[in-house]
């Protein structure tokens, strides 16, 4: 034992007690101060590198070690463990939400919405429509799949990863085995169709439906219509991540969407659909408005707006005004047909332009009210109160009046008649359902309360018989004037409605309301006592046979496959009852209802409900003759007389 009274030994245990109870703490590896092995001063060392510490010798384990304190600075070449994949997929970069492939389940949706968009519709369709239904149509279906698939992977249960893709291999293996084989089958059984259709209603059997063409324009579509929405999808990521860096994290996804909604649906509205589409119509519209049609000329009599001594000048017309007055036909025309005395018919018709300056600030009806009365005075010119027949025609949207349905009142009368419109928009008629909806009724109504009101300061047996008349979009602006059926009857002596739109309130109500047992295209309604719906007005109007027919009479001119009578946006998701059976008489059996894809059927039929022959489609042909014969039959008129005047309107071309 050495001086003081400690063992030798007792540094050193000192010494296994401090290595053991403390970690040296670890360091990033550097750069090592020794010089190469080879280098020619290894042997010399200089000062600054210090000399490495010898290893301490290793203490004997004690028993019972003390407990190691937690490092508070943990190694930084210590990395943590690689945390396994779990169920969550990675998300996609900007490059994968763009060009990444297209879902399997979505594409087959999508195939399937196309192959449903084959069947056949209301009225024949050329093959370019039927690319863009066809187009629009698989995008829905599109949409539905990927939502059905996005909804399928967040179930608690799924099949493991080998299983998902070999399912996922086997899948695509048969779609692109079996898509093509079946979709060129039933373009072919498409073009079949067709051609039953075609033969249905009275159109030749030949079809040029070129199938290969119809699927490049419908993918071609399809492609468009997804890629847009991808980027959309990108930039709402982008926005979302973007406003993170400010916002908490379901602050910033809720704030992204709206914003991205909101542009998006003010893009649509405001810059494509009002600054384009709208605009690009419009100027067009306008520029036509400003023309006149080829062989139409200004009238020499001075019955007519735009003749002699008219209070509208022919150049403010308009292009439907001039059409109307200017194909008026003469006295002598009307004599030679009915074979006795005739006089010249009296045409008013007052233009949009004029009204604007009668516009009063803060009354937005003042100029409805302005063309209104102009339009009575220009009767009053014309001695049109002293006329046998005096007629309100609704017009279309762009202020057209149907000739025929004109002119078979002035046959009918020997040109005892008068007949008043008021052009509200020049815009088409499917655009001004869509903005000039309104100004169809108010300028109507006005139009129909002045006349009403100057008809009420004459004596009851001097006045001439009132009747209205309108077809389309006009035929609408009729029945908004009076509200119903009943108000309209208690206030005319009858008219003749051609073609009704379905989302005129009156019309559905009556087709609501229609006597149980008749079909939607032929409703009865109150046992045909004032109202009658006819296609084939020699055979329909005669029914319910045996019933008499009071007056006022009201003659609905509705065909069975017409668009615009069955257009509605209810097709999205509703069958309508005009698909029931016993169908119309030019409905094909192999029509049917599908979500989203009738609808889009209906659509395109109406801009193709010309391309048939009346009495099918939108066409209505000569028709009025055997109408207003039943509504204002003049003295001594026979049925003969009305086979003889449908006859001669029918063999001459329409003036415009």
């Amino acid at each position: 034992m050495s001086a003081g009274g400690r063992s030798a030994a007792a540094p050193r245990r000192w010494y296994a007690a401090v290595t053991l109870t403390s970690r040296p703490r670890l360091r990033r590896p550097g750069p090592d101060p020794r010089p190469e092995p080879d280098a020619p001063d290894a042997p010399h060392r200089t000062r600054t590198a210090p000399r490495p510490a010898p290893a301490p010798r290793r203490a004997p384990a004690d028993p019972h070690p003390p407990a190691q304190p937690a490092d508070p600075h943990p190694p930084h070449d210590l990395h943590p463990p690689v945390k396994p994949p779990g169920p969550h997929r990675t998300r996609a970069g900007p490059r994968r939400i763009v060009r990444r492939r297209p879902d399997l389940t979505a594409l087959c949706v999508a195939t399937v919405f196309f192959w449903l968009s084959l069947t056949p519709s209301l009225v024949p369709r050329p093959w370019i429509l039927q690319g863009l239904v066809g187009g629009i149509t698989a995008v829905i279906g599109y949409v539905l799949g990927a939502t059905l698939a996005g909804l399928a992977r967040l179930l608690p249960w799924r099949p493991r990863a080998a299983s998902r893709r070999a399912v996922r291999v086997r899948g695509a293996q048969a779609y692109w085995l079996l898509a093509p084989v079946l979709t060129g089958w039933l373009l072919s059984e498409s073009a079949d169709m067709q051609r039953r259709l075609r033969r249905l209603q009275g159109l030749p059997p030949s079809v040029t439906w070129h199938g290969v063409m119809i699927a490049l324009v419908a993918v071609a579509l399809c492609v468009l219509l997804l890629l847009a929405a991808r980027l959309v999808r990108l930039g709402t990521r982008r926005l979302i991540r973007a406003l993170g860096g400010w916002l908490p994290r379901p602050v910033a996804v809720a704030v992204g969407l709206a914003l991205t909604g909101a542009v998006v649906t003010v893009g649509v509205r405001d810059v494509v659909f009002d600054r384009g589409v709208v605009d690009v119509a419009d100027r067009i519209a306008a520029a036509t408005d400003r023309g006149t049609k080829e062989g139409v000329t200004r009238p020499r009599s001075p019955y007519v707006s735009g003749g002699p001594g008219s209070l509208v000048r022919w150049q403010d017309l308009g292009y439907q005004g001039r059409n109307f007055t200017g194909t008026v036909p003469t006295r002598r025309d009307l004599a030679a047909f009915t074979g006795g005395p005739a006089r010249d018919p009296v045409r008013v018709y007052v233009s949009s332009r004029l009204p604007r300056a009668f516009a009063a600030r803060g009354d937005e009806d003042e100029p409805f009210r302005a063309q209104a009365r102009l339009a009575v005075r220009e009767l009053e010119r014309t001695g049109a109160f002293r006329r046998r027949v005096l007629a309100v025609a609704g017009t279309t949207g762009s202020g057209w009046v149907d000739s025929n349905v004109a002119q078979a009142l002035e046959y009918l009368h020997g040109g005892d008649t008068a007949i008043v419109a008021v052009q509200y928009s020049y815009l088409p008629s499917w655009l001004s359902f869509l903005v000039d909806e309104e100004k169809a009724g108010k300028a109507t109504r006005a139009l129909v309360d002045a006349v009403r009101a100057r008809l009420d300061t004459l004596p009851a047996g001097a006045r001439p018989r009132l009747v209205v008349t309108g077809e389309s979009l006009g035929a609408y602006a009729v029945e908004a004037s009076y509200g119903s059926v009943d108000e309209l009857l208690a206030a005319t002596d009858g008219g003749v409605l051609l073609g009704t739109p379905g989302f005129s309130p009156a019309t559905r109500r009556l087709r609501e309301e229609r006597d149980p047992g008749s079909p939607v295209w032929r409703p009865q309604y109150r046992d045909g006592r004032h109202v009658r719906v006819a296609q084939f007005p020699a055979v329909d109007l005669r029914r319910p046979a045996g019933t008499p027919w009071a007056s006022p009479r009201l003659v609905y001119l509705q065909n069975a496959s017409d668009p615009v009578v069955w257009w509605s946006t209810d097709l999205l998701f509703e069958r309508p009852a005009w698909m029931d059976e016993p169908l119309g008489p030019d409905i094909t059996p192999e029509i049917n209802w599908f979500p989203f894809v009738a609808f889009w059927q209906t659509t395109v039929d109406m801009a193709v409900s010309y391309g048939v022959q009346a009495p099918h489609g939108h066409r209505y042909g000569s028709a009025a003759v055997d109408a207003w014969a039943a509504v204002v039959p003049p003295d001594g008129w026979t049925e003969q007389d009305t086979r003889r005047l449908r006859t001669y309107l029918s063999g001459r071309k329409a003036p415009y």
